[in-house]
Parts: C-alpha cells; sequence; structure tokens
C-alpha cells in the first residue's frame, strides 16, 4: 500500500508540472499573439517617388505697360476698347491740344520778333552803333525764343497717344473728358496694354523650401476657373532677396517692426513661365502650384508616418520574424507628401511597425504607483 502512494504522487506530481509548462507555454503564446495583435505593420516596398515644394501665387502677362501721357491735357477721343488688339505706332487716343496750341502760336510769334531784333543789333554792332554786350543779349533772346518754340512744339506731338507696344488693351481705358495728369510717381493712366501670348506665375515660396527649388524644374498648377483641368510651367526665376527686403537694415523703420519681422514668416519670389496654348487664363487668377524639385523610380520606400527620429537620427521599428521589434536607424532621401525614401538600413520586404502601441492599464497603474504622491501636508 505504501508502494502505491509513492506511485500515485509521482504521477500526480508529473501532472501537475506538465500542466504548469503547458499552462506557461500558453501564457506565452497568448501574450505574443496579443503583442503581435496591437500594432499594424507595412512592409517596405519600391515605388516611382516625387517630391514636390507647393506655393500659391498670381498669374500675370510676361509684358505690359500702362499709357499715360508726357503732359498734363484733358483727354479728348479714346479710340480703342477694352480687349481690342493693337500694334505698336497705333494712335489710341488724343488729347485736347487748345491750350498747347495758344502757347505754341505766342513762341512761333516771339521767335520771329527776337530774329528780327538780333539781326537788327548784328547791323549796328557791325557800323559800330552797338555793343558787343547788346548783341549777345540779343542772341540769347532769341536763342530762348527758339528752345521756346521747340518745348511747344513737342508738347503739341504729346497731344498724340499711341500704343508702346503690341497686344491686348486690358481693363476698360480712361473716357474722354477726363484729365490726364502727368508725373513720375502718380500719372494718370490711360489704358494698360498687355501681350496675352505668354504669361507668367509670380508665387511666394517659403524659406524652408526655397533651398530645393531651382531654375528649370517643371510644375504642374490649377486655378478655381477651370476645375479639374491642370496647367503646366517652368520655373524661371528665383529673387534673390525675400518679399519684404528684411535683410536690409537700411530699409528698416523702427527696431520694433524689425524685431517683428524677424518673427514673421520668410517668403521668397519665385516666378514660372506658363504654358496657356488655347490663351484659356487670365492676369490676376489665383494658381496653385506644385513644382517638381526631385524624381526617383523604383526608390525603397516607407511611410512617412513610420519614420521617427531622436537625438541619434531617423529610425523606424521594425518586426522581426519571430515577432520582437527592433529601432532601426537609417539613411534617408527624398520625400513626398505620403512617402520618404531610405537609401540605407532597410531591405524591400521587412516590416516596419507603422501604429503607436499604448502601454497596458497594469504596467500604467505601475508606473504611476512608483512616482511619488503629493508633498505631505
Amino acid at each position: 500500500m505504501k508502494f502505491d502512494w509513492k506511485i500515485k504522487t509521482a504521477i500526480a506530481l508529473v501532472v501537475l508540472i506538465a500542466a504548469g509548462v503547458y499552462g506557461y507555454q500558453y501564457y506565452q503564446g497568448q501574450q505574443k499573439a496579443k503583442k503581435a495583435a496591437a500594432v499594424e505593420t507595412t512592409p517596405v516596398v519600391r515605388m516611382n517617388l516625387k517630391s514636390t515644394v507647393s506655393a500659391t501665387g498670381t498669374i500675370k502677362p510676361v509684358n505690359s505697360v500702362e499709357v499715360s501721357s508726357k503732359v498734363t491735357a484733358r483727354i479728348k477721343d479714346v479710340l480703342v476698347k477694352e480687349n481690342d488688339t493693337v500694334t505698336a505706332g497705333q494712335t489710341v487716343a488724343t488729347l485736347d491740344a487748345t491750350d498747347y496750341m495758344e502757347k505754341r502760336n505766342q513762341a512761333q510769334y516771339k521767335v520771329a520778333n527776337t530774329k528780327a531784333k538780333y539781326e537788327r543789333a548784328q547791323y549796328l554792332y557791325s557800323i559800330g552803333a552797338d555793343t558787343q554786350e547788346q548783341l549777345e543779349d540779343a542772341k540769347m533772346n532769341y536763342d530762348t525764343a527758339v528752345s521756346s518754340l521747340a518745348e511747344s512744339q513737342s508738347n503739341m506731338n504729346e497731344m498724340t497717344i499711341v500704343a508702346p507696344m503690341s497686344g491686348v488693351v486690358v481693363g476698360e481705358p480712361q473716357t474722354p473728358g477726363t484729365m490726364a495728369v502727368q508725373g513720375t510717381s502718380n500719372p494718370t493712366v490711360i489704358m494698360r496694354i498687355a501681350d496675352m501670348s505668354s504669361k507668367q506665375i509670380l508665387a511666394k515660396i517659403d524659406e524652408t523650401d526655397i533651398g530645393s527649388v531651382k531654375v528649370g524644374q517643371p510644375a504642374t498648377f490649377t486655378v478655381d476657373s477651370f476645375n479639374g483641368k491642370t496647367f503646366t510651367a517652368r520655373v524661371s526665376k528665383i529673387s534673390q532677396t525675400d518679399t519684404s527686403n528684411s535683410w536690409n537694415i537700411n530699409t528698416s523703420s523702427s527696431s520694433s517692426s524689425s524685431s517683428s519681422s524677424s518673427a514673421s514668416v520668410i517668403y521668397y519670389y519665385v516666378t514660372l513661365d506658363v504654358d496657356d496654348p488655347d490663351n484659356m487664363l487670365l492676369p490676376a487668377m489665383t494658381a496653385r502650384v506644385e513644382i517638381n524639385t526631385a524624381e526617383k523610380s523604383d526608390a525603397l520606400v516607407v511611410p512617412l508616418s513610420t519614420l521617427k527620429t531622436d537625438a541619434k537620427g531617423s529610425y523606424v521599428i521594425v518586426k522581426n520574424e519571430d515577432g520582437t521589434q527592433e529601432n532601426r536607424y537609417v539613411s534617408t532621401g527624398i520625400y513626398s507628401d505620403e512617402y520618404v525614401e531610405i537609401l540605407d538600413g532597410l531591405s524591400e520586404g521587412e516590416q516596419v511597425v507603422s501604429t503607436y502601441v499604448a502601454k497596458s492599464a497594469d504596467s500604467a497603474k505601475k508606473n504611476s504607483s512608483n512616482r511619488g504622491g503629493p508633498p505631505p501636508m
């Protein structure tokens, strides 16, 4: 009987050990399955990658001119209207010449009068009746009159306004009866003429992106007027100064305005030549531009959301075949809106973690219990 009891005890012990081992293995399997199910992964793949810079700009004609008068006079006739096509040298408007004609007539009379006096002074000087000084005064008066007549005649020539370039009249011209005021700072614009066969986009690029923009890069853009249609363009010029010239301390009006400017975002103007063979685009339309700054075929990529950084550099979390995870540091290439090129550190087909794994409630509770409580009252 004593021998049977020992056998039964040994068998029970073996069963208990086997059950324990099985239970432990089952628990470990469940934990691994739970951990594996807690994360989502995405494979490292190859694809064609394109890097772009986005910007907003305004469409304008490459060549345009504001037609104004060199003299102040009232507009008599306007011979063209909006959207008319004109050629260089064509008469587009005339000014009222009444006042200038009177001044020219007076100048002509003065020339005739001073010329007669000068000729008389020459004769009297030749016979010794006038002095050298009298002759010189008569000559000066005559020359002054001739100069005034030339000025009056020049003003009369300005009564006819001609187109300085070939193009299209953009916008409504001024109406007859309007006073056309001359000036260099704020003259009256009689009309605007633009060559609509060639257009550009003047875009503003953020300083963080301007370094990747180069002359000659292709671009696409859209405008609100033509939904679903994409136009093409090409970078033709990059401004060497920011839009507000904030680097030039001589243009700063005060220290407060300078500090305010330094805190704001810096932009640079970029000019793009537009392809518009059907002449669909109009000046001042808003263009939403995508400049193609880099492009690579068959690039090794991962989603941008999987890339992380720390003090050592950029890394991704790789899930190995056995379910374990590791931080893998990588070298990156070009970026798109959704993907980043991997130059080194990963191989095609590897799985990278694409979701954030929250700590379990037990772990969070344990960590919380390790923190110090509030100071004693």
